[in-house]
């Protein structure tokens, strides 16, 4: 009987002193106000887009809103790098999503807000575990009206991941079996752009393409072009003079326009190119995230036969929890392996999309930045203002 004291007054402090070293996770975020969106067909053009229709946009690179908990079970330089990866993997699968409705211009993702575009779309994401997305998009078009400002949520199943995802390695995958586990929430962005756009008249979207030809005069010269907007009542842009046709002016605009659009053009090629490079192992990494969570959340085995114990309920109670620790130890480990060989996968893709475009350097936001600085200088050249 001794023993059995011994023994069980044992157990509970390496329980105990075990727990204790175990961070405990901060609660989630939550979004009361935000229903899943549940099974979304994406709305598609049956026929082509008037001209007005087609407007250019621009998905700038989401940010990340940390989890505390995130950070505190997986560490600060993994669970960061596994973010930073994905902040610009997610805007490409809602540029792919809207480029396949075949109902916009053309579609860029962005390392900023670019002065060019009719439509900018920005994300934050709130929470990306595999087992639940929240992402929160602002759309403003070139005006300032704001479009959309929602938070879109969707959960899982384990039917969104194909069976070649677990315990498999990204080159094991079949591409054609790689599935978007959270597509439903893009295609829901989809849809609810094309409403807004197609509750709108034809000379209000219009107006909005001609507003951003003058944004992005004034972004090369407000001195020259500061004239030509101005803010109504309700604090948007609107034109108070247009440029003439042979305007040598806007010609020059036009062309500084267009090699800006080549060069965006550029960008988008790289960030395609990381998700391309990205899919197959983000896929495996969120997976895995999700068979994790699973199990650590799944309730506690009670059909164990306590004829087996000779003890009280608690120390059942406490066995079944240790061993809930132990199991949930080694898939955390399991867990960082997976998230540092992932980012080590990606590290050439990252070096790539940094990489010198153009002759610029630092990363893609400073290159882009030092871009839009070198077309001032030339267009201030060209109207002999230097």
């Amino acid at each position: 009987m001794l023993h059995r004291v011994f023994f069980t007054s044992l157990f509970v402090a390496m329980f105990l002193a075990a727990c204790s070293s175990s961070p405990v996770p901060a609660p989630e975020p939550v979004f009361p106000e935000s229903p899943r969106v549940g099974d979304v067909e994406l709305t598609t053009a049956v026929t082509a887009p008037l001209e007005h229709q087609l407007l250019d946009i621009g998905i700038t690179a989401f940010t990340n809103q940390y989890n505390d908990s995130d950070t505190a079970i997986y560490g600060d330089w993994v669970f960061s790098e596994i973010r930073d990866n994905e902040r610009h993997f997610l805007p490409y699968l809602l540029r792919q999503t809207l480029q396949e409705s075949n109902q916009w211009g053309a579609i860029r993702v962005l390392p900023l807000n670019d002065p060019s575009v009719d439509l900018s779309i920005e994300g934050t994401i709130h929470q990306s575990d595999g087992t639940r997305l929240v992402l929160e998009i602002r759309a403003t078009d070139s005006t300032g009206k704001v479009w959309l400002d929602d938070i879109y949520v969707d959960n899982s199943l384990e039917t969104d991941y194909p069976d070649s995802t677990r315990l498999r390695s990204a080159s094991q995958l079949d591409p054609e079996a790689i599935k978007e586990p959270f597509e439903d929430i893009y295609q829901q962005i989809s849809n609810d752009l094309l409403a807004i756009r197609n509750a709108m008249t034809a000379e209000q979207l219009t107006n909005i393409r001609r507003v951003s030809n003058l944004v992005y005069a004034n972004d090369l010269s407000p001195e020259s072009f500061g004239h030509t907007l101005a803010k109504d009542e309700q604090g948007l842009w609107q034109v108070t003079s247009l440029p003439a046709d042979d305007d040598p002016m806007a010609e020059r605009v036009a062309e500084m326009r267009r090699r800006h659009h080549l060069f965006i053009d550029t960008v988008d090629e790289y960030y395609q190119a990381l998700y391309d490079e990205m899919e197959a192992s983000y896929l495996v990494w969120r997976r895995y995230s999700y068979d994790q969570i699973e199990e650590f959340d799944a309730p506690e085995e009670q059909t164990v036969d306590q004829g087996l114990f000779s003890s009280t309920n608690n120390t059942l109670t406490i066995i079944q929890r240790y061993n809930r620790y132990r199991w949930s130890k080694i898939y955390e480990q399991e867990f960082l392996e997976l998230a540092a060989g992932f980012n080590q996968e990606l590290a050439p893709a990252i070096l790539e999309l940094n990489k010198n475009v153009h002759g610029l350097s630092g990363t893609m936001e400073e290159q882009y930045i030092q871009w839009r600085r070198i077309l001032r200088q030339l267009f201030a050249l060209e109207i002999g203002e230097v």
